[in-house]
């Protein structure tokens, strides 16, 4: 049972994490270039575009969802463990959901490199 809890924590830590990553990406693109709008508007401006913008605050939450959640994950296994398992399974999440959800161009060789993580997260599990 123990290894439920730690691996449902680190399973939130992870879609939490991509959820945030990618509404935070989405936000941000929908803002636009951040110092254009510095140089027209000003550090006001930049800050009332974002604070305008929905998508960013549910990133943001869904980031500090994905926080509580690794502290969950830390109260119930070593961090040997529960670092690189979260952090390796949100990079090959965060590929997955930029592909297709963002429409960005994932190349080889960072498909490869997430065939290498998920490697070493089998690596871990065992």
């Amino acid at each position: 049972m123990h290894h439920f809890y730690t691996w449902s924590s680190i399973a939130a830590v992870v879609l939490a994490s991509i959820s945030g990553d990618v509404l935070i990406s989405y936000a941000m693109k929908r803002v636009g270039n951040v110092g254009a709008l510095w140089r027209e508007r000003g550090l006001l401006g930049v800050a009332a575009r974002m604070a305008g913008t929905p998508s960013l605050w549910l990133g943001v939450a869904c980031m500090a969802l994905a926080f509580f959640a690794l502290l969950t994950a830390l109260s119930w296994a070593d961090v040997s463990l529960v670092g690189p398992a979260s952090a390796s399974l949100t990079f090959i999440g965060t590929a997955i959901a930029g592909k297709f959800l963002l429409h960005e161009n994932v190349d080889k060789r960072r498909w490869l490199a997430a065939l290498l993580v998920a490697a070493g997260v089998v690596l871990i599990a065992l």
